[in-house]
């Protein structure tokens, strides 16, 4: 019997691939912090995973084109929202910087339960391959 990467893995490998992503895009707004007119953007988590979930309790069937690739297209920008912030600055920029920090901080935690999680999973599949 054939071991599938896909049903093995899970979602947990295309959430780990998000979580980078999205430390990117928070890293960016807090270096952007002091840029006039800069607009903070994040991107919505949940809806991407969600949408991912649905299609992996499909059974992985195709049901658009496009949907047989990764989840996570390599121009995310589309992806991405802009933030409304609490207090707006006289500049433009809407960059909070103790709340993207927070968020980043959020978003490593998650990363790295993801990254703990697949861990285990090889774990587990090496304990299978090898028998024990």
């Amino acid at each position: 019997m054939a071991i599938s990467f896909d049903s093995a893995l899970g979602i947990h490998e295309d959430a780990l691939l998000l979580r980078a992503r999205r430390a990117e895009v928070l890293a960016n707004n807090i270096a952007n912090a002091d840029t006039p007119g800069f607009k903070a953007r994040d991107i919505d988590f949940d809806t991407i995973l969600r949408g991912e979930q649905e299609l992996f309790s499909e059974d992985m069937a195709v049901t658009q084109k496009g949907h047989d690739s990764e989840f996570i297209e390599p121009d995310f920008a589309a992806d991405l929202m802009f933030r409304t912030p609490l207090q707006p600055s006289v500049d433009g920029n809407t960059v909070e910087v103790q709340q993207e920090m927070a968020r980043y901080t959020d978003n490593a935690i998650h990363y790295q339960s993801s990254f703990t999680m697949l861990s285990s999973k090889f774990k587990g599949l090496m304990g299978a391959i090898k028998g024990e």
